[in-house]
């Protein structure tokens, strides 16, 4: 990995790499060390409306290429993207902290595979379809307005722009600009793979300027989000002035039942996995462990050695747990453990500080609480690091009442021994990705949430539909 500080100061607009309109210039920090890590420009109003003006400029002639045509373009993004994998996993490992293992081997990883399953969706995706005498046709939305988060910075870029070029929609990117390396290697891999001037377009800067300017512009048709329930807010607020399409994937207080029949050891163990592996900074971690009462000490032995496991480190060393992103972040943690010990939550590990021998960075201790009570605000608030409520219940349609006792409804997560009794429990629960035991992510199936976790679906052949327009045509085939 350079140790030279990152310098990106241009935006990619039609096609070219070009200055933005102002000078203003952000420092971007890695979080392992709490220092200066490179140095991004901050766009404004105007670039957004350069950039949207290209997307539409491009929209006409890229939404009527054939089928054929966008495979090949989606092939040649695999073939470049597949070629700087390791350039992206140091990317991350540097703008957010990922360590080693998951910044390369699943963060950048997995960016292609999203183009991969959009590539085999658009191979027999149906466009249009009879029904009597008339024909239903889909057609690209339009000009799509896209804010992505720090936390799976290229993974959810590629979530959104996989489908979208693959309907024939064209993009305006917003990433985080808190971690925005890995969107400018994402922009190169774009242009090195020869996609049409104005098709995919990035403009660094900040949610209240860049990402406003975003969803007020009349020129987007759609607006899609991923981050905090805040944001998603404030981004269809805006939105709703132009009647645009809005998609948020947002927040998430993920329930984990872990009833009496299961394999305790192997649901304790998947589930601490879940909330550690990215220091707690996934929107779906299994954050409210509710377990039997009558096996809590079990559950909470389980626990304790295998958060302890969970040893946080250098990125760039074996430690299988990294910073999380920010000082602000590193703050409203140690908050909400001090909040949870206030209530009277019961500490089984980790707590308030930073990791001995780690002063310097923003680490987290790994933190498990049980006694908890669903009141209590570290069961109520999403708190984004590395810290486990478990909660008791008594019986099981408690445990469905406690699982769906939250604003979020974004995933969920059920362990039993008997499939027919995990599926049972799943179908009570109000959310929208439900792994049962230990089920792995799957990009063919739709991802997304209920209530106050967002709108609309990402993944899959559903993604698709978040970028079509429906067209009917009556009369199109005239009875005889």
């Amino acid at each position: 990995m350079s140790t030279l500080m990152r310098r990106y100061l241009q935006f990619y607009i039609d096609g070219a790499w070009v200055d933005p309109v102002t000078a203003k210039t952000l420092d971007v920090t890695n979080p392992a060390t709490a220092s200066v890590a490179g140095v991004i420009s901050v766009g404004s109003a105007v670039d957004v409306d350069r950039a949207v003006q290209a997307a539409s400029r491009a929209f006409g002639s890229w939404s009527r290429i054939t089928r054929e045509q966008r495979l090949a373009v989606l092939d040649r993004i695999i073939e470049q993207f597949s070629k700087r994998v390791p350039e992206l996993g140091d990317a991350i490992m540097e703008e957010m902290g990922a360590p080693k293992w998951l910044a390369h081997g699943t963060q950048a990883a997995i960016g292609v595979n999203h183009f991969k399953t959009a590539r085999k969706i658009l191979e027999t995706y149906k466009f249009e379809e009879d029904r009597g005498t008339s024909r239903v046709i889909q057609e690209p939305i339009g000009v799509c307005g896209f804010i992505t988060p720090w936390n799976w910075p290229i993974h959810q870029i590629c979530a959104k722009v996989a489908p979208a070029l693959a309907t024939g929609c064209t993009v305006v990117l917003k990433p985080s600009e808190i971690a925005p390396f890995s969107a400018v290697i994402f922009a190169e891999i774009m242009h090195a793979a020869g996609v049409p001037a104005g098709v995919f377009n990035l403009v660094q800067g900040e949610g209240p300027v860049v990402g406003l300017a975003l969803a007020e512009h009349p020129l987007v048709d759609m607006v899609s989000i991923t981050g905090s329930t805040r944001a998603g807010i404030q981004v269809a607020q805006a939105a709703a002035k132009t009647v645009k399409r809005v998609h948020q994937e947002l927040g998430g207080k993920s329930p984990n039942i872990i009833l009496e029949d299961a394999d305790l050891k192997a649901a304790v163990t998947g589930g601490i996995n879940g909330i550690m592996m990215n220091s707690g900074q996934s929107c779906r971690a299994p954050t409210r462990m509710l377990v039997p009462n009558k096996l809590m000490d079990e559950v909470c032995a389980i626990a304790k050695e295998v958060a302890e496991s969970w040893n946080p480190g250098d990125p760039q060393t074996d430690s299988r747990m990294g910073p999380v992103i920010s000082g602000a972040q590193w703050s409203k943690i140690q908050r909400l453990i001090e909040s949870g010990l206030r209530e009277g939550a019961t500490l089984v590990t980790g707590g308030t500080g930073k990791p001995e021998g780690l002063e310097q960075g923003h680490y987290v201790k790994p933190t498990v609480f049980r006694d908890v009570k669903n009141s209590m605000e570290i069961a109520r608030e999403e708190i984004f690091g590395p810290v486990l409520s478990i909660i008791g219940y008594d019986t099981e349609e408690e445990a469905v009442a406690i699982a769906n006792d939250t604003d979020y409804g974004l995933g969920g997560y059920v362990h039993s021994k008997n499939i027919d009794h995990a599926r049972a429990i799943a179908a009570q629960i109000r959310a929208g990705y439900i792994s049962l035991n230990n089920a792995g992510l799957d990009l063919n199936v739709p991802f997304g949430g209920y209530k106050q976790s967002g709108n609309g679906r990402e993944f899959g052949d559903q993604a698709f539909g978040e970028f079509l327009e429906y067209k009917s045509l009556l009369g199109f085939s005239p009875a005889a």
